[in-house]
């Protein structure tokens, strides 16, 4: 077990409590919602068409909304992902997770990624904070550090290692390198995997600063959990 000196509290305090799955209820959003308030995570995390839902349940709570952008491929364009983003805004998301444009990084058009993550970054300026998930599991140690790099360029606020939908989830050797890579400033988000206390104290303790999660009531509480 990892020496943990984080209180309970500080961990929920990290989590983004998340439902993305495309079968999800508004039944299961509402109470997902009620745990974030419950515990007190950072942010609930959910589809874009159930933000304004969200947004209702947590009026006033503190709890903050993530949602996603151009999920989960990365491949549609910039102007989409920067719309999906403006209207999530719009429905009251504080948060906006979007995908980076993996095809573009194995093709090394670097510029190409810098844009389309500037696309997003402008979109939600003084608005929504901006996170970017690289799928870590489909890229090399190179391109992880380069895509790091070009994110910290183009303005956004966190990166984060998976969307939960691709190959591999969040490693405690990927979180040590992105944050080597973006410096102590820059938030690392480690998602995909992690599932009970043991993992998400490591993810924290390699650098991460937010913690993605289906599981985050089973964190908290010391149990074991499934899914995201």
């Amino acid at each position: 077990m990892s020496n943990n000196n984080l209180s309970s509290a500080e961990i929920a305090a990290a989590i983004d409590h998340t439902v993305l799955k495309a079968e999800a209820t508004r039944e299961e959003i509402i109470k997902l919602c009620e745990e974030a308030k419950q515990y007190h995570f950072a942010t609930v995390c959910v589809n874009p068409g159930y933000v304004a839902l969200a947004a209702k349940e947590l009026a006033g709570s503190g709890v903050g909304i993530t949602t996603v952008a151009g999920f989960p491929l990365g491949a549609t364009t910039t102007f989409t992902k920067a719309a999906e983003a403006k209207d999530a805004i719009a429905n009251g998301a504080t948060e906006v997770d979007m995908v980076i444009n993996v095809g573009l990084i194995k093709s090394g058009d670097f510029e190409g990624v810098k844009r389309d993550v500037e696309g997003v970054v402008e979109a939600c300026k003084g608005k929504a904070v901006v996170k970017v998930i690289l799928e870590t599991g489909l890229l090399t140690d190179e391109e992880k550090v380069r895509a790091c790099e070009i994110c910290k360029e183009a303005g956004a606020d966190f990166v984060k290692t998976s969307t939960g939908f691709g190959k591999g989830g969040a490693t405690v050797e990927d979180i040590a390198l992105m944050r080597r890579t973006v410096g102590p400033d820059m938030g690392v988000k480690a998602s995909g995997g992690v599932r009970d206390l043991e993992t998400a104290v490591k993810m924290l303790e390699a650098g991460a600063t937010r913690i993605g999660a289906s599981s985050s009531v089973a964190i908290v509480t010391g149990g074991k959990g499934e899914g995201y």
